[in-house]
């Protein structure tokens, strides 16, 4: 049986994050990809300079037609903008029975655009966090969830994490991209487990879709049959690559996009 993994985020019109991100990682990865959008941006490596909202009983057309069809191996959801599409999506999660779902609660762009509306973060919290088996926050989202300052220190990451554990989240993996020591360690823990995943820390301003193509690896590694924390470290090892071959690329003028398909592409 192929594995499938099914993304449920918004458009990037410039491709580098968001549904096209997520659909290069799983194709990159050996997985089928499909697709539930949320939301479309207009947007390139230089920024979003518009959000046009999906309707939520669209999203849940998108959702039925997907999941009545397709036997769905694993669950990523990306950005969610508004409080009616999560509640929609939330709904339905449950009455398909998707326990494999990694959430990476996207709430600001790499160029710094705010892709979450306010009004949305409570919903976010308490009706997904619940459900989702792994959320994988950067630095900057755990800071904007807990309302706190963005950690400094790796015990200040620990502190974050048990924070958002007592949010309701299962799982964390608390992202260290945006950290400044020469190595970028991500965080995951459980109430049982601690367990830092590192990478070397590539200088490149080419980083735009890093999340989304994190989270979208792990999804696929869960999809592959994969246990959650092996998955982890393969998608770690893929995302680290990607990063790494980021400026063979020549896209935009801007925050580029990573190398989905660093391996396949002429070097």
């Amino acid at each position: 049986m192929s594995a499938i993994a099914v993304t449920i985020a918004g458009s990037d019109s410039g491709g580098g994050a968001g549904i096209q991100a997520d659909l290069k990682a799983f194709s990159a990865l050996g997985v089928y990809g499909a697709s539930v959008i949320t939301a479309l941006t207009a947007q390139n490596t230089k920024g979003v300079s518009a959000i046009q909202d999906v309707p939520p009983l669209f999203v849940a057309d998108q959702m039925d037609a997907v999941f009545s069809d397709l036997k769905v191996d694993a669950v990523k959801v990306g950005m969610l903008s508004q409080p009616e599409v999560i509640d929609v999506l939330a709904t339905k999660l449950a009455e398909y029975n998707v326990t494999r779902l990694v959430l990476d609660p996207v709430m600001v762009a790499t160029s710094g655009d705010v892709l979450l509306q306010s009004s949305a973060v409570s919903s976010l919290k308490q009706r997904l966090f619940p459900l989702a088996m792994m959320i994988t926050p950067n630095m900057q989202e755990a800071a904007f969830l807990l309302d706190q300052p963005l950690a400094a220190s790796r015990e200040d990451m620990r502190q974050q994490a048990l924070a958002l554990l007592d949010l309701g989240a299962q799982r964390v993996l608390l992202k260290g991209g945006h950290g400044v020591d020469e190595t970028c360690d991500d965080l995951f823990l459980t109430r049982e487990v601690e367990r830092w995943y590192s990478a070397p820390r590539y200088k490149t301003q080419n980083t735009h879709g890093t999340g989304c193509t994190l989270s979208s690896a792990i999804a696929a590694g869960l999809a592959k049959g994969l246990e959650l924390e092996d998955a982890i470290g393969e998608a770690k090892k893929y995302i680290s690559q990607a990063i790494r071959a980021a400026d063979t690329l020549d896209v935009g003028e801007g925050h580029g996009p990573v190398h989905h398909f660093h391996e396949f592409w002429p070097k």
